[in-house]
């Protein structure tokens, strides 16, 4: 296990991060308490020291359990949660960005957790009716008061993103240190604009969903018996799941490679994730509902595609960068000189 900073900050996560919404059965399925205990520990052999959940994760049960087995050595982990997400339907401040739900989500989750601070707090989704400047400065306010260190934001356009980067920077107030995003083969939209934000802002990318939703765990291909009650869509839509002959001549790329290198389908997958570090600076969360799980995906440490074998990928799986990103006349700012101009950045960003 390698480590990573934290965006613009001094901090060492590993370089993939252990997530637990699979932590509790209270929504009918995941890891009971042993197994957790199991995963944790697998998790600290490797070298990791980065754990991320949420305060509605099956129910707060992710949390509690996870604090307990964090508890004796909660100095050396990296403790990352999140709040945003309505935990009372029918209470309309249950949920949101605003100071009265950061407020109680954060006291509830350090009570479930059992500290005093949590490392990293996440905004969970961004929240229309919140003025940007309320959110900024409630999370500085938390991060000054000592019960969080760190900020960042989750699954948020990225001119949000961008805008409360800057207004912190302006204010003098805690800016974001990381994103999370989805990210995986059959998932590249944060691609177009995600990513390159990230790089340029310096934060840290966690990315979730790196197998898709399971469709590259091996078990889908366009030769392979579907699970029964899937079906193929026509249209894309959105999700990893989403059984299109896109996705499933990616997954068929996917087990090809796998075989050929006598390596698992998931090592590919991640594998692939943890190449793209041109991209941003990037650390893939790899869940699991058991050790043996968490064990496949922390193989693809071990693994190193080929740049063959990353333009196989690339080539199946590749997104249009869509509008303005392709538009055709952005050439005419340069006139005909573009070939002429020398640009040293370009390499190191591009």
């Amino acid at each position: 296990m390698r480590y990573k900073l934290l965006g613009r900050t001094g901090l060492r996560v590993s370089e993939v991060c252990l997530g637990t919404m699979t932590f509790g059965e209270a929504w009918g399925w995941g890891a009971g308490k042993q197994e957790c205990a199991r995963i944790v520990g697998a998790y600290a052999e490797a070298g990791g020291n980065f754990v991320d959940t949420a305060n509605i994760y099956t129910e707060g049960e992710s949390e509690r359990i996870l604090g307990e087995l964090i508890r004796a050595e909660r100095d050396r982990w990296v403790l990352a949660t999140k709040y945003v997400i309505s935990t009372d339907p029918s209470d309309p401040n249950a949920g949101g960005m605003h100071r009265k739900s950061m407020t109680r989500a954060l006291e509830a989750s350090l009570r479930r957790l059992g500290t005093d601070h949590v490392d990293l707090y996440w905004l969970h989704e961004w929240d229309e009716f919140t003025p940007v400047e309320e959110v900024m400065r409630a999370l500085d306010d938390v991060v000054r008061a000592g019960k969080v260190r760190y900020v960042g934001v989750s699954d948020t356009p990225a001119w949000r993103v961008a805008q409360a980067t800057v207004l912190a920077d302006l204010r003098g107030w805690t800016r974001f240190a990381g994103l999370q995003v989805p990210y995986s083969l059959v998932e590249r939209d944060c691609e177009r604009d995600l990513l390159p934000m990230a790089r340029e802002l310096g934060l840290t990318v966690t990315t979730w969903g790196p197998l898709g939703g399971g469709l590259l765990t091996g078990r889908y291909g366009t030769d392979r018996p579907r699970p029964e009650g899937t079906r193929i869509h026509t249209d894309a839509g959105y999700g990893a799941q989403v059984l299109t002959e896109r996705n499933l001549a990616i997954a068929d790329v996917v087990t090809e490679i796998a075989a050929q290198r006598e390596v698992s389908a998931v090592q590919v997958a991640i594998g692939w994730v943890r190449a793209q570090q041109r991209r941003a600076s990037i650390v893939p969360i790899i869940g699991a509902r058991t050790a043996a799980q968490l064990s496949g995906g922390l193989a693809a440490l071990d693994l190193e595609l080929t740049g063959d074998e990353l333009e196989r990928l690339d080539k199946v799986s590749a997104t249009p960068p869509g509008f303005p990103h392709d538009f055709v006349g952005r050439h005419l700012a340069y006139g005909d000189t573009l070939d002429l101009i020398d640009d040293d950045r370009r390499s190191a960003m591009h």
